[in-house]
């Protein structure tokens, strides 16, 4: 177990490689009830996060999903979130532990103006995830759903194990997968059910095909992430970085209509251009570029590691970057020594059938 945002969590259940290789050739479950979960309700509910966020909510499907930024008036990132709309008059959105109380009191401040409701649901939600391309076999028997006809980044309200649930096809692995949001007191007997029936489904899955369900930590949802090119709050995002830098520039809809927090600054940045951009690399070392570690180019500082950890799927050490510059030969300072790198095209894993 390992301290996280407040919460206590599990950094690992037995070996964080066989949980990372679980979930890319069979499924592992994850319970991430640390994540925050805020409503936002009532008859201008799209329109306020319209203004509150860089992304156009107000014309997102019911049952659908889109992922989106919340930034600063100078364009800096706040948070990543995911924001489901699961009414005409009723979003959830989700964000990152260590931002819920920024998040929850810059969208109370953002819909000030306008007929729409903010409430911090944190308390009411248990999450589950099941993530791996054994995920539909796995939880499809348990719910009332049509998980193989869900799309993905969509949900739906349905039952999982007996218990009433939100089940969205989301997830932050690069696989497919389900989050599954239940009542806090229903979270064991859905957890607990999920790995028995899981786990029951067929072996380990480590060599590929059909396998079974296996509990994963956090350290294996990084090195999946990563794998997946997936920014971390904290890591490659912050308030001194816009989407921009970070390559997410398409997650700013510039095009809705009326004002956005951010806009001005963002439409500027844009027009520029980024000053650093966040990019791959594959090291040539057993050794790891780990969070801070400087990028050199001919010898001279140009940037600095964001997120490095060895790569079960790759079997190399990778990492994501910030630069300022990519012209010359491509260094990473680990401990005192020099070692060669390369650009790698982001993400490093793709899932080979994308949903």
């Amino acid at each position: 177990m390992t301290s996280f945002a407040g919460w206590q969590m599990p950094l690992r259940y037995a070996s964080e490689t066989a949980e990372h290789q679980a979930v890319r050739h069979a499924a592992g479950i994850f319970d991430l009830s640390h994540m925050g979960e805020i409503l936002v309700t009532g008859p201008d509910a799209g329109a306020a996060l319209d203004y509150a966020l860089t992304g156009h909510l107000s014309i997102v499907p019911v049952g659908r999903a889109r992922y989106t930024m919340i930034c600063a008036p100078d364009g800096g990132v706040l948070d990543d979130l995911v924001v489901y709309r699961r009414g005409e008059q009723e979003f959830l959105v989700i964000a990152n532990a260590s931002n819920t109380g920024v998040v929850l009191s810059s969208l109370a401040a953002r819909a000030s103006g306008y007929d729409a409701t903010v409430a911090d649901a944190t308390s009411d939600y248990a999450l589950i995830a099941v993530q791996g391309p054994e995920a539909v076999r796995i939880v499809a028997p348990l719910t009332d759903l049509d998980l193989a006809a869900m799309k993905y980044y969509a949900g739906a309200f349905g039952e999982v194990a007996g218990r009433a649930a939100w089940v969205a096809r989301t997830g932050y692995t690069g696989e497919d997968g389900f989050e599954l949001y239940v009542r806090p007191q229903d979270a064991e007997h859905v957890w607990t059910t999920l790995v028995s029936v899981g786990g029951a489904a067929g072996g380990a899955g480590a060599g590929g095909g059909a396998g079974g369900l296996i509990p994963a930590g956090l350290a294996a949802r990084d090195t999946l992430r990563l794998e997946a090119g997936m920014p971390l709050y904290g890591n490659e995002l912050g308030p001194d970085v816009t989407p921009f830098e970070a390559g997410l520039g398409r997650v700013v809809k510039f095009d809705k209509p009326g004002d956005f927090v951010g806009r001005q600054a963002l439409a500027a940045r844009a027009a520029a251009g980024p000053q650093k951009r966040l990019v791959g690399l594959t090291v040539d070392s057993r050794r790891i570029a780990r969070h801070g570690y400087p990028v050199l180019l001919d010898g001279q500082i140009h940037g600095a590691v964001t997120s490095g950890a060895p790569s079960p799927t790759l079997g190399s050490p990778i990492a994501m970057a910030y630069l300022d510059a990519s012209d010359g030969e491509l260094t990473v300072g680990i401990r005192g020594a020099t070692v060669p790198a390369h650009l790698t095209d982001l993400p490093f894993y793709r899932r080979s059938k994308e949903k």
